[in-house]
Formats: C-alpha cells, structure tokens, sequence
C-alpha cells in the first residue's frame, strides 16, 4: 500500500512581513526534507521527564532540593485505536494525535510514520500528550510512555516561587545531552516570544496572487512540548507558549471550519505535510505550484473550501453548508471526482466502488470519505479550486436532498462511469438520469458562479456541453433569480427538470415567465 503514494521533492518557501513578525526569510526545502515516510534516528532523553525537570532543578537550586518535589502535570502516551470510531472519539476529547514517537532523532524527516510492528493497513500508534487528568477510555489501547513536566501547568506553590523555569528548562537540555539543540538565551529574544508566522498560496490564474491558506493547523514541537495554532483567513498565526530551541513544523489540514483533508497513507481524517525544523521565533511559508506536489494541492483545496464555507452565508442568505465533519480525500492518480458521502452513511456497493477507485480500494477499509478529488493532470489553482468547489456544491446538496436521494444519484454516477468506461453522467436515458439532472445542473452552475465571481470574468461557462442544462440557471440568475433562491429549489423530490422547473415556479411565482423562458431554451 505505501506504493500509492507519489513521493515528490521540493518543497518551496519564502518569507512575508507584518507587523509584529521579525524574524527572517526561511527557505524550509533541503535536500534532507522528504514527503514520503519519516525514518527515525536513536531515542533520546527527553528533557521534559519529571525525574530529567526535577534533576535539573536540583542542579541549579541544591539548596530547595528537601522542599521541592515536582509532580507530573501531563503524560507523554501513545494510543493504539481499532479503527474510525475510536479514533474520532479520541480526538473529540481534544487529543492531539501524531503518528511517530516524539523522543527520537529523525534522521529523515517526512509525512508519515508507520510502526513495522504494526499492520499496514491498520492504524499505527498514535502519540500525544494528555494532562494527568485525562479519562482513559477503558476500551481504547494505551500506554503512558512518560510522566512530564511543564512549569507553566505546574500548581502554583511557595516551594516553586523564585525558580528561573526557562533556565530549569534549558538545563535539562544540557544534562539529557541535548545541549545542541539549545538556541542562544538572548534576552528579550526566544525566551520571550511566541512562534509566528505566515502560510501563502500563490494563485496565479490572473499574475501572482498570494493568499494566506487560511483556518489550517500549524503545529510544532520540541520533544514533548507542543504548541498548535489556526491561521486566520490570511494565512497569519501565533502559538500560545514560548521555545528555546529549533523546532519541527508541520501543516495540519484538518480546518477550523471543520472539514478535514486526507490522506496521508496512513488512513487518518487529515494529512500532514511538514515543513522541517525552523526557529522557535516561527516560519513562514510560501507554496506555489513548483512547490512539492501533495502540499500544493492540499493548500488550494483548503482555501478552495474555506472560501466556498464562508460564500455559502453572504447578505443575510444562505446555502447550507457542507457537514461539519466533511472528509475529503486527494487522489493524485486519479483523473474523476464524486461526493460519495461515505462518511454520512451514504451505502455505495462494494462492487461498483472496486471498479471506480482502482488500487485505492484498500484505503476505505477504516476511513471513509464524503469527497473523492481526482487531481491527475490539475496542477495549477484554478483547475484545483473548480474542481473542489463543484464537489462541495454536491454537498451542500447533500445536505438539504438527503440520504435516499444522495444514493440514487451516486450510485447513477458510479454505475454510469463503470459501464461507459467514460461517460460519468450517462447519455440521459438512462433510468434516474433525472437525479444526475438536477445534481449537476447545480454544481455545475454553482461552480461557474464562484470561478467567475472569484477571478471577476464572465467568459467562463462550465458544463455547458453536456446532456443537461447548467446554462437555464445562470439565464435565470442573470434576471433576478440568484444562487440562494436557486438552492431553496433542491430539495427531495425534485428527482428531474421537470419538477425543477415547477418547483422554482412555485417559489417564485412572479418571475414565471422568466423560469418558463430559461427552461423552454435549453430545453
């Protein structure tokens, strides 16, 4: 299974400015910086322990050596789920789940990390740190790996007061043999500044348009000392706890919005692209189509979603939004994209699914997908950005058809496709091509709304030269029937044109003649 994944160099980055923001330009490509899977070096004395926090305080105050004794405020643990259900529940408790062991040399860095002891395609450990009152799920493996110690989480007693904890902190580094990895202790420097940066996407349909890739997770670490932080809707973040040390960075997409974006191999909700180890005062990042293939992709189909959540609500209207939860899954070897909406409880035969997903079959075996982007030959923007908006038009859709209708028209898609051999949306014969009608119809003109509204043109059309119609929404819309009113048309049991075109009718009564035209044209 690790064959499927295309491991691809350089990753390409630069700096940005703002207020606030001094560090200097970061390049985080190198030729040591790899997306395939991470090998890891010898095991290292973690300096957080509390028997390492606890030497070091002795060392540096012999004289409050009787009266203090520290006490674990967290534990370093890993977690071994069965499958999709304990995993969710896990991280619906707030764990913060990362797939490799956090007290190792990395030798090579990389995306992912599968324990050999672990079956390929099952869920490797999982690696966190948990406060020390965190509820164990009795039925969810798990092993404490190391009680830890973290000054700024430690009760507040007159035994700790007058202790330097950055100098503690540092002087573990230096009795573990850790000493190297130490940054200068400038004042007014690293000890006092919060890690912070900024993440852009260069979308260059029209020049060189950078954007911040906004809502997604940046994390980084040194051992067990974690901080995570969203980007704003301009790519900008900042951690919340202070480092002396270089840390490791990484791109998490699993966005504040809630959707997340797969797969990083090891079947988990959300990949993970790292971005190698960089200052304790932050990195910025800029991506562009050069940059490594996965990150790219992933960071346009993440602003391509954050924007489509944030147009669905505008002027007091609204399109319902995806699910919260929304799973979407980038295929780079594929050439075809469907809202499956597996994740939903949408029910696909098994068969059908062979046929259409190929190779990448074995991959549902634990998580399941609502959205499957097929990339293949899509490296630029804009034809990332149209194919997800498209999609997730399909499920706002979803959302407000239902169930039984999703899988009336995914199962006429997929059967179509399997059948034709190309032809995704049949011929329009076909029984319950209706359902396909109706759907694409939407999405389609959904899609040329947003492309052109984001890129300010209107000689773009998508769709048009198919069976169906997109082009009876975009006449209406032209003549005061927009996107909002549309929608409210597509509900359960409009099934074909027909009662598409009776039902805008019955909505909107006053614009008959407008809904009577439109439909009589393309018809």
């Amino acid at each position: 299974m690790k064959n499927l994944i295309l491991v691809l160099a350089a990753l390409l980055a630069a700096s940005c400015t703002k207020s606030g923001l001094e560090h200097d330009a970061r390049i985080v490509s190198s030729p040591d910086l790899d997306h395939g899977m991470i090998e890891l070096g010898e095991r290292l004395d973690d300096p957080y322990t509390v028997g390492n926090m606890e030497a070091s305080l002795n060392d540096l105050y012999p004289t409050k050596a009787e009266r203090v004794v520290l006490s674990a405020t967290h534990y370093y643990v890993r977690f071994l789920p069965t499958g999709e259900a304990q995993y969710d529940r896990l991280e619906a408790m707030g764990v913060e789940m990362i797939d490799h062991p956090l007290d190792y040399s990395i030798v090579k860095e990389g995306d992912y990390y599968h324990d050999p002891e672990i079956d390929d395609e099952s869920i490797t450990w999982q690696y966190a740190v948990v406060s020390c009152d965190f509820p164990f799920p009795a039925d969810i493996r798990h092993e404490i790996v190391d009680e830890c110690f973290f000054a700024e989480n430690a009760p507040q007693t007159k035994a700790l007061e007058g202790i330097d904890w950055e100098a503690v902190e540092r002087n573990s580094y230096v009795l573990t043999g850790n000493a190297a990895m130490l940054k200068p202790a400038t004042k007014g420097s690293y000890p006092e500044t919060c890690p912070s940066g900024r993440i852009t996407v260069v979308d260059d349909y029209n020049g060189q348009n950078e954007c911040g890739v906004a809502g997604v997770q940046v994390s980084c670490n040194s051992f067990v000392k974690f901080a995570h932080a969203y980007t704003d809707k301009d790519g900008y973040y900042k951690m919340n706890r202070t480092f002396t040390t270089d840390l490791r960075y990484r791109l998490v997409f699993k966005n504040e919005k809630g959707f997340g974006i797969g797969f990083n191999l090891l079947l988990i909700p959300a990949s993970i692209s790292t971005l190698g180890k960089n200052s304790p005062l932050g990195v910025n990042v800029r991506v562009d189509k050069f940059s490594e293939e996965k990150l790219f992709s992933r960071c346009v189909v993440n602003n391509a979603a954050y924007e489509y959540y944030e147009r669905c609500k505008e002027d007091g209207c609204k399109i319902k939004t995806p699910p919260g939860n929304l799973r979407i899954w980038l295929f780079q070897l594929l050439s075809r994209s469907s809202s499956p909406m597996l994740q939903q409880g949408i029910l696909v035969d098994n068969s059908i699914l062979k046929e259409y997903l190929g190779i990448y079959l074995p991959l549902l075996k634990l998580f399941l997908p609502d959205i499957m982007l097929g990339l293949k030959d899509r490296n630029d923007y804009a034809s990332i950005y149209n194919e997800t908006v498209h999609e997730l038009s399909h499920a706002s859709h979803f959302v407000q058809a239902g169930k039984q209708y999703w899988e009336t028209f995914i199962k006429f898609i997929l059967v179509s496709y399997v059948t034709s051999g190309w032809m995704i949306f049949g011929n329009g014969t076909e029984e319950n091509h209706g359902y396909c009608e109706v759907a694409e119809m939407w999405a389609f003109y959904h899609q040329t709304k947003l492309f052109r509204d984001r890129y300010r043109t209107n000689s773009v059309t998508f769709g048009g030269s198919y069976w169906f119609s997109p082009q009876i929404f975009l006449n209406i819309d032209q003549r005061g029937i927009d996107r909002f009113r549309i929608f409210r048309a597509l509900r359960a049991e409009i099934t074909d044109v027909e009662d598409l075109q009776s039902e805008l009718i019955n909505l909107y009564p006053e614009s008959r003649s407008t809904i009577n035209q439109a439909f009589d044209r393309y018809e």
